[in-house]
């Protein structure tokens, strides 16, 4: 009996790794990681510098591009994404914020997005986004605080928090820090 289209997906699903030496979710990661954002660079970059055969690039790009609900979209993809490459050293200041914010009580909700991740409770009280190779910028949003020091206004940077701090090693993830980060938490209840 002849398979259905989404069954056909699948078995190629179920054949990378064994094809191609990753699966589904690692080569979503790598095309994440890339930036390119259109179906035949996607598809340039698998064939060019991995040697996918067209075939299974083209069902890479497809997912990249249309994921199913639940699937690429999953939390430790995008974080793995974020974190990919260059960018990788930086991790450790990620993984010291949300470890910090998490002692704040279980309300807090942490929500991978595509570029950076949103720290929640009834609302968005922080974003934290590894904005260069050398940097990650956490946002506060701490409304009627002026800036000083560290904390600077978050200016171009993002317009959904009103603070900036930026960080290049996790010891800079600081009581000081805590402090705000506590303190737009609670405004946030």
């Amino acid at each position: 009996m002849a398979k259905s289209p989404e069954e056909m997906a699948q078995t190629m699903i179920d054949n990378l790794p064994a094809k191609t030496g990753k699966s589904l979710q690692e080569w979503l990661v790598i095309v994440r990681g890339s930036g390119l954002q259109k179906h035949g660079e996607v598809i340039r970059l698998l064939k060019g510098e991995h040697g996918m055969t067209h075939g299974f690039a083209n069902l890479v790009a497809h997912k990249f591009l249309n994921p199913d609900p639940g699937s690429s979209a999953e939390d430790g993809d995008l974080v793995a994404a974020q974190y990919a490459g260059t960018k990788a050293p930086l991790k450790p200041i990620y993984e010291k914020i949300v470890s910090l914010v998490k002692g704040f009580g279980p309300e807090v909700e942490v929500a991978p997005k595509k570029s950076y991740v949103s720290l929640r409770a009834r609302k968005q009280f922080a974003i934290v986004q590894p904005s260069t190779q050398t940097r990650v910028d956490l946002g506060i949003n701490l409304k009627g605080r002026d800036p000083q020091g560290r904390l600077e206004a978050s200016g171009s940077f993002n317009s959904m928090v009103s603070h900036r701090v930026r960080l290049a090693s996790p010891e800079e993830v600081d009581a000081e820090v805590k402090n705000w980060l506590e303190a737009a938490f609670r405004e946030s209840l």
